[in-house]
């Protein structure tokens, strides 16, 4: 099973290569420059996009604020904090 599961790796692998490798053949017979494969994904841009969709479902909606009509809640009892 475990030579089966290398085997399928080094194919797969090596079909990679061989379409990088048109790839790169295309690109110089074209005068192109070949450009690398690269995911190019910021952590950072990954936290915001995280961070804002939060601030979306958190968020009341537009007919929620309607309906307090802008109004202060009246009905709670503050208690001090310990």
């Amino acid at each position: 099973m475990g030579v089966l599961f290398f085997l399928s790796l080094l194919a797969a692998a090596a079909v990679l290569a061989l379409v990088w490798g048109v790839r790169a053949l295309w690109a110089r017979l074209t005068g192109r420059p070949v450009m690398p494969w690269a995911m190019r994904m910021s952590p950072r841009d990954g936290w915001s996009t995280v961070y804002r969709s939060t601030a979306r479902w958190t968020a009341p909606s537009p007919s929620a604020r309607a309906a307090q009509g802008g109004a202060d809640v009246t009905d709670v009892v503050p208690r001090e904090v310990r």
